[in-house]
């Protein structure tokens, strides 16, 4: 380890900047946020600094490093150099190690006791991220990445959890049980509150589950949780943030045929995948053992990962897993995700919507519920002049078909057919309503694939 990571209390502490340019402002604009009182050592400033000056937020010592009375000076805590002149940094590193004060020179790491982290700040959470001065531009795009993936609802938990902190020493009385709490009370549904700002809630469930812990008599049925999760159409990169986040935090992955490997494979290590797909008559489990297992889990004290490919709401069944925990009583939190439509849509160049074609969508199974199968409203589809998205539609295609002409809708209206939409192995085919069963067995397409119908599809733009 080049330097020890350490965070130092500069609250009404003497700190010196040495430079006046746009480099020294952003250093004295980082002390500031610190609550350091700062000195700028510089013959003249510019832009940033001299707008912190004029504000009164800096003290301005107007003459070079070399000229200034240094002994005269309150000694400062820390020093800050970021000149262009090579020869002042010296001047400055070689003082400050005489005074045995610590020095960093911007962008002259051998002249630093002391590097900057980038910093992701989510007060009173702080997060540093140091390259040891050998990449500030990876530094900060690691950076980047962190700050997306960490929500500003943190800093909100953090402040929660400290006032808790007395009261769960006081309470639980060893390490070990407060380490326990702990790793069973920050649940990434506790962390979703806070990131949303309900902090009564958050609040409320601390104390609960504190009261759970200290009260022998009562003991907690349910202190796992569910969180339905929508995978995306294929593409890893389609996850979204937070879904990603809860996905780190599970110690059971119950997952989906359509849910690509990359995505199962962000779960943690340590946690248990556990298959429970479904296609065309055959089904590894039937739903209600599906709602049977996650509820069997989540009552194990485990965090379940219950993911789906697309959105969970949308032909996910997610709903129906969702009213089954709920009647359970078991916590069940919905991460939405990109549903197939809008990302196969996309990635083949078709506007679900357009001002020229199609100003409505819809959304339909082309998968009947066995042993109670409704007809679809083939007249009010071919009426509406919708985009048509259906899915799980292959199998039934040449009924889709005949129910839209027998309906009116134009033989030569365009059909897209796409297969593994998203993915790098997606392959898209137009055809039209009459012909389009023909294509699908023509072309041999598979499952997954979506069947897109409209006027919209003439507005396609291939990549």
């Amino acid at each position: 380890m080049d330097y020890l990571p350490i965070f130092i209390k500069l609250q009404q502490q003497i700190c010196w900047v040495i430079g006046g340019g746009t480099i020294a402002a952003r250093k004295a604009s980082l002390l500031l946020e610190a609550g350091a009182t700062v000195t700028v050592i510089a013959p003249g400033t510019k832009n940033e600094m001299a707008r912190l000056i004029e504000q009164g937020r800096c003290h301005w010592l107007e003459h070079a490093f070399a000229d200034a009375d240094l002994e005269s000076l309150p000694k400062p805590k820390l020093i800050i150099a970021a000149t262009d002149d090579r020869q002042t940094n010296q001047a400055v590193y070689q003082w400050g190690e005489s005074q045995g004060i610590l020095v960093n020179v911007a962008d002259q790491t051998d002249l630093c006791r002391f590097i900057l982290p980038a910093i992701i700040d989510r007060a009173p959470l702080t997060i540093a991220l140091s390259t040891g001065g050998r990449s500030p531009v990876l530094a900060r795009i690691l950076k980047a990445k962190l700050e997306a993936m960490i929500p500003a609802g943190f800093g909100r938990l953090t402040e929660l959890l400290g006032q808790f902190r007395d009261q769960v020493k006081s309470k639980l009385t060893t390490v070990e049980k407060r380490k326990d709490f702990w790793e069973s009370t920050l649940t990434p549904s506790l962390i979703e509150q806070s990131a949303q700002g309900d902090m009564q809630a958050a609040a409320q469930y601390i104390q609960q589950q504190l009261s759970n812990a200290t009260n022998t008599d009562q003991t907690e049925t349910h202190r796992g949780e569910v969180y339905l999760i929508g995978a995306g159409p294929g593409d890893p990169e389609l996850l979204t943030l937070k879904a990603h986040r809860f996905l780190q935090q599970a110690d059971v992955v119950v997952y989906d045929k359509l849910v690509a490997p990359e995505i199962i494979n962000l779960a943690r290590r340590e946690a248990e995948r556990l298959f429970v797909g479904k296609s065309r008559g055959n089904h590894t489990l039937p739903q209600d053992q599906i709602n049977h297992k996650l509820i069997e889990l989540a009552r194990q004290g485990l965090k379940v990962a219950r993911l789906k490919g697309g959105d969970p709401y949308v032909f996910g069944r997610g709903g129906e897993e969702m009213a089954a925990l709920q009647q359970q009583g078991i916590r069940a939190t919905v991460i939405p995700g990109i549903t197939a439509a809008v990302g196969c849509a996309a990635s083949s160049g078709i506007p679900l919507t357009h001002r020229d074609y199609a100003k409505s969508v819809s959304f339909i199974t082309g998968h009947k519920k066995a042993g109670a199968f409704e007809e679809v409203d083939y007249g009010r589809l071919a009426d509406a002049g919708d985009t048509m998205v259906f899915y799980m539609g292959l199998h039934n295609a040449p009924k889709i078909s005949a129910g839209l002409l027998a309906k009116g809708m134009a033989a030569d209206t365009p059909v897209a057919l796409i297969e593994n939409g998203t993915c790098p192995q997606q392959k898209v085919w137009i055809s039209d309503l009459q012909n389009f069963p023909n294509t699908i067995m023509e072309q041999s397409v598979q499952s997954p694939a979506l069947i897109l119908i409209g006027e919209v599809i003439k507005a396609r733009v291939s990549a």
